[in-house]
């Protein structure tokens, strides 16, 4: 959230804590019969009226909808998954012994983050190595935007949560303070702690799902950022044979051509 956003969601806490104690103490001063009020935590979650109940199934549906990605992403972002066991290996082993049809194929047929780079890096090995090491690089990239595209809509949750709930943080002191001057001041200490707890009870669902959503979020990029640091530095192991290969080319061409023989008695 922006400094503009925090100003002004603690002014409302404030603001609702200090109506909270002076509701508090009038009532306490001149005790009334009141109505019991809500008991248990789901009708205090539901008890917020039309708007509050719609408030509250927007920040469900963020919750469920974080918990899925949360899951989603253990299960795929990891290193079984991005790059296969001894993969790296047999493409080395295929390239040293000049199979590089046979390497081709073996990539296809195990579709990751590797394959795709190392298939990448195949594509443009009659073009030279430099053009070999671009094609890598590139792939490289475009993998792990995607990867960090899809965890970033944990960020987007973790940043909407917290406004959804100050929302229904103001919608509710608007419809406490409307309670009040609707009756002209004659509303009650207990109906006006009320409206405020109502409106308070929002704003605790969106931090509480903005918290976990935003330490999952960043355990998740560095994680990325470990698996594609160790993918690049396999690509390059693997590799290596054709670069090994490409700088010895060049050496046997630039040999100095043998001296013509010398005819005899001249």
């Amino acid at each position: 959230m922006s400094e503009r956003t925090n100003r002004l969601f603690w002014s409302v806490q404030a603001a609702a804590f200090s109506i909270a104690c002076s509701a508090c103490a009038a009532e306490a001063a001149a005790p009334e019969a009141a109505e019991p009020g809500p008991q248990g935590l789901f009708s205090i979650v539901f008890s917020g009226g039309l708007i509050g109940v719609a408030i509250m199934l927007f920040l469900l549906a963020l919750s469920l909808t974080a918990a899925y990605l949360g899951f989603e992403h253990v299960l795929t972002i990891r290193r079984s998954e991005l790059m296969p066991d001894n993969l790296a290996d047999r493409i080395r082993e295929l390239l040293l012994a000049g199979r590089v049809v046979e390497a081709d194929q073996t990539c296809r047929q195990q579709p990751c983050l590797l394959a795709f780079v190392l298939l990448n890096g195949l594509a443009e090995l009659d073009t030279g190595w430099t053009a070999v090491e671009k094609a890598m690089e590139d792939a490289m990239a475009e993998q792990s935007a995607r990867l960090f595209r899809r965890i970033e809509y944990l960020s987007v949750i973790g940043n909407i949560a917290p406004m959804v709930g100050l929302l229904g943080t103001v919608v509710g002191l608007i419809m406490a303070f409307y309670e009040v001057a609707s009756t002209q001041g004659a509303a009650g200490a207990g109906e006006l702690a009320s409206g405020i707890y109502h409106a308070l009870v929002s704003t605790v669902a969106g931090l509480i799902i903005a918290i976990p959503a935003m330490g999952v979020f960043a355990i998740f990029r560095n994680r990325i950022d470990q698996l594609i640091a160790e993918a690049a530095y396999m690509a390059q192991h693997a590799m290596a044979p054709l670069k090994r290969r490409r700088l010895r080319a060049p050496v046997a061409a630039a040999a100095p051509p043998a001296p013509p023989p010398v005819e005899g008695g001249r």
